[in-house]
């Protein structure tokens, strides 16, 4: 147990030297992470660590499914509905059956082996995609799609992944009863989704106690998964819709107090959950390694690099055809919604980044059949998971930047970017002048004194000074002033400490005094409208 807690605190060590590295050299940190696991894993005296399969699936997935859900818009989900369905459905399926047909003609593999292989390898991871492109300004619309579809396309994957494999281990497979199948679970998963974000909501609104809340939030995501996962369900689609109910519908019905907690303490457990996956998915390389020994070199390189290259033309043909045919077919839709530039359609298609999900579903296939045989060709499908997940996330994470550059999408992610800043400064005026004419009618209607109005109307200009007059794209209007608040913050920081070390003051009434500090200077970041990304 030592040994084992020793190796935990090593890898919170190496996750939090890797993060400050990248943040350093402007790499993502999902990239440094997986090399930094592969590096420790190799690391002399370093025992092997094996990543379980349920610890992924069951473990991690759903807060990381979750959190997302809850942080993406149902509004922007819903207008993008169309191409995410497209995407994490048709382009799953499509990839997983091209990459059966692949390998049964060039490889040999049989048919259900070649497209269990597929549905493992076809699904784009949503984490380091989405945090380079959002580094980089690609455009609100684009990060909408593929956040959507990564949300989803796990969904997909683990169903078909689920059909594979019975059909491997049984021999027996119904193409019509899979269908039926497939969209029974859909369709009862975003039932019971929508129904666990309703009774969380009311439970949380109920216990109005910060503490509680986020504990049932933590489990809300478990109960959403965990629950149709066990009844033959992927789970993915009713903890996204669980979530992305609780993200419409909870500003509403969660108080102040849990909302500012509960987004610390979910920054930290995904930072925690996404960087320990990363590591551990590196750390499989040296297991790998010792297995590969039983597989000719050349064979495992000719099905990595054959699966890599077919995976990429289908998501490049499946993106293409998903954007621009059903405009072709449709002059409605053409006139409604007016086909992207084929930059931005290059885009989509480049950001087919592999992740921990599709190592996770190789690893928990089952070593034996019904038979008793052996699980056909099942280290070989782990080692190709596994070298396409390094190939497609160093590769195209590295390259991803170049693209976009190259190709100029981020001009329209810059002008987003003052559109959004614009209306958003708008609105916080709208919503000050609606405050004022609150505390006008107040003023008529109750009998305040003269200190009370005069306190409110001093808080009212306050605010309102703390906008900038006009958003420049160029220049950091805002920065100046908030930099100075943050000088007078550290001055009252000294101060307090000052007056606690001489006993004039208790730590209670320190804490009190530096707790409306910090909320004061963490509420700073909102009104900091920075240099607009080039």
């Amino acid at each position: 147990m030592e040994a084992k807690f020793q190796i935990f605190l090593v890898l919170i060590a190496a996750l939090a030297c890797t993060a400050w590295l990248a943040k350093r050299i402007s790499i993502a940190p999902a990239i440094l992470l997986l090399l930094a696991g592969i590096a420790l894993a190799f690391v002399p005296g370093m025992p092997s660590i094996q990543l379980p399969p349920d610890v992924v699936l069951l473990g991690v997935l759903p807060p990381l499914i979750y959190s997302a859900s809850v942080a993406m818009s149902w509004r922007e989900f819903r207008a993008n509905l169309r191409i995410i369905t497209l995407l994490a459905v048709g382009c799953v399926i499509f990839t997983a059956c091209l990459v059966a047909t692949a390998t049964h003609f060039l490889i040999g593999l049989p048919w259900s082996v070649g497209f269990l292989l597929g549905a493992i390898v076809a699904p784009p991871d949503v984490v380091a995609p989405l945090a380079i492109a959002r580094k980089i300004g690609l455009p609100r619309r684009i990060l909408v799609v593929l956040e959507g579809e990564g949300l989803a396309n796990d969904a997909t994957t683990l169903i078909l992944y689920r059909f594979a494999v019975v059909a491997i281990t049984t021999g027996a497979f119904s193409l019509p009863k899979a269908a039926g199948t497939f969209v029974a679970i859909l369709a009862c998963e975003l039932v019971f989704g929508l129904a666990v974000g309703w009774i969380s909501l009311r439970m949380r609104h109920r216990a109005r106690d910060p503490q509680v809340e986020i504990t049932l939030s933590l489990l809300t995501p478990y109960v959403a998964y965990l629950i149709p996962e066990h009844f033959g369900g992927s789970g993915i689609i009713a903890t996204v819709a669980c979530g992305l109910y609780i993200s419409w519908n909870g500003p509403l019905l969660i108080s102040a107090a849990t909302r500012l907690q509960g987004i610390f303490f979910w920054d930290l457990v995904i930072y925690l959950v996404e960087g320990l996956l990363f590591l551990l998915t590196g750390f499989q390389m040296r297991a790998l390694i010792e297995k590969s020994k039983a597989f000719p070199f050349a064979e495992i390189m000719w099905a990595t690099v054959l699966v890599t290259v077919v995976i990429i033309v289908a998501r490049f043909v499946w993106v293409y055809a998903a954007i621009y045919v059903p405009r072709w077919l449709s002059a409605d839709l053409r006139k409604r919604d007016p086909a992207p530039n084929w930059q931005w359609t290059f885009v989509v298609a480049f950001t087919g980044v592999r992740g921990a999900v599709s190592l996770a579903a190789a690893l928990a296939l089952p070593f034996t059949l019904v038979s008793n045989e052996g699980f056909p060709s099942r280290d070989l499908i782990l080692f190709v998971s596994f070298n396409i997940i390094l190939i497609t996330l160093v590769g195209f994470g590295l390259c991803l930047p170049i693209v976009v550059k190259w190709l100029g999408v981020t001009k329209v992610g810059r002008e987003e970017y003052i559109a959004e800043h614009e209306a958003e400064l708008a609105t916080r005026r709208e919503a000050l002048a609606t405050a004022l004419a609150r505390l006008d009618a107040m003023t008529d209607d109750r009998e305040l004194s003269d200190e009370v109005v005069k306190l409110l109307r001093a808080r009212h200009e306050s605010r309102s000074n703390q906008l900038p007059g006009e958003l420049d794209p160029d220049v950091d209007v805002s920065a100046v002033g908030i930099d100075l608040v943050r000088e007078l913050i550290k001055a009252e920081r000294k101060f307090i400490h000052a007056q606690l070390r001489d006993g004039k003051i208790t730590d209670e009434s320190r804490r009190r005094i530096e707790r409306d500090l910090d909320l004061e200077e963490a509420g700073l970041s909102n009104r900091e409208f920075r240099r607009i990304p080039l």
